[in-house]
């Protein structure tokens, strides 16, 4: 068998998110339909991050096993014909069977695009930028974002899974302003379900004055899903690049993301350093 690492773009607009749901119009969905009929055998992906209805990629990752060796340049210009307009595949390439698309990434990178326009986002930009208010205080929004980073528990940013820790590094959490564009750039080892979208909009709520700095920080605190926390609207969202480590570490890499992260205590340190 060989293994086949795709890299993926998609408008999410129209799609009912990644995973596979019977009867709906979802990224898995289309793409194994389309790739079980050019490889002529069932072909399961697995993905770096399954995002959610309206989520954007720019940068998502899958593989794929086969039993068949794929020319890559003539694949890309099939799959082209093959896909809707709204999904692409931008790169094929062979890896060693250690990869796994998900076990194996160390970090993953979203942007969050905002609009400070009067008039709201550029008819171009309408299915991946969302508008909010013009006189947002963006340093308080990155003091905010500041108190988030590390090692923690997001439990009150994310939605409950059975068995799912919330533990999770969050590696960087910034703001950039480009004429009326502001991004939020997120990274972190993995995201819980829906947790870039309610840290974009618990910072977003100080940046608008509702909200503290400091009550963002305490969030930290929380075991639970904090109902006090707004999730931002899906579209603004786009998951960019997701980082592997070099081909000798990828088995190491594998093991260590499947066990169970818990937040250090303090003589422990970070990252259990």
């Amino acid at each position: 068998m060989v293994r086949v690492r795709l890299d993926i773009s998609y408008d999410g607009t129209d799609f009912i998110g990644w995973a596979r749901q019977p009867g709906l119009r979802t990224v898995q969905g289309v793409l194994e339909e389309s790739l079980s009929k050019v490889f002529r055998e069932p072909i399961q992906l697995t993905v770096a991050g399954r995002t959610d209805a309206g989520v954007h990629a720019e940068g998502q990752v899958a593989h794929f096993d086969t039993g068949t060796g794929p020319d890559a340049a003539k694949l890309i210009h099939r799959m082209a014909r093959f896909l809707p307009k709204d999904l692409r595949i931008k790169d094929i390439r062979v890896v060693p069977p250690e990869f796994d698309a998900r076990f194996s990434a160390i970090r993953r990178h979203y942007a969050y695009r905002l609009t400070t326009a009067p008039y709201g986002a550029e008819p171009l930009q309408a299915r991946s930028v969302v508008a909010c208010r013009r006189d947002v205080d963006l340093e308080a929004m990155r003091e905010a974002s500041r108190k988030l980073l590390g090692l923690h528990n997001f439990a009150a940013f994310c939605r409950r899974r059975d068995g799912a820790t919330t533990v999770r590094e969050l590696q960087r959490f910034d703001w950039k302003r480009d004429g009326d564009l502001l991004t939020a750039y997120v990274s972190a080892d993995a995201f819980c379900w829906s947790m870039v979208r309610s840290l974009v909009g618990a910072v977003l709520a100080v940046g608008e004055g509702r909200r503290t700095p400091e009550w963002v920080a305490a969030l930290l605190n929380e075991t639970e899903r904090s109902s006090s926390v707004t999730v931002a609207p899906a579209h603004g969202l786009s998951l960019v690049a997701v980082d592997y480590p070099d081909v000798a570490d990828l088995a190491a890499r594998n093991a260590e993301t499947r066990e169970m992260r818990t937040v250090p205590t303090a003589d422990e340190g970070c990252c259990g350093s």
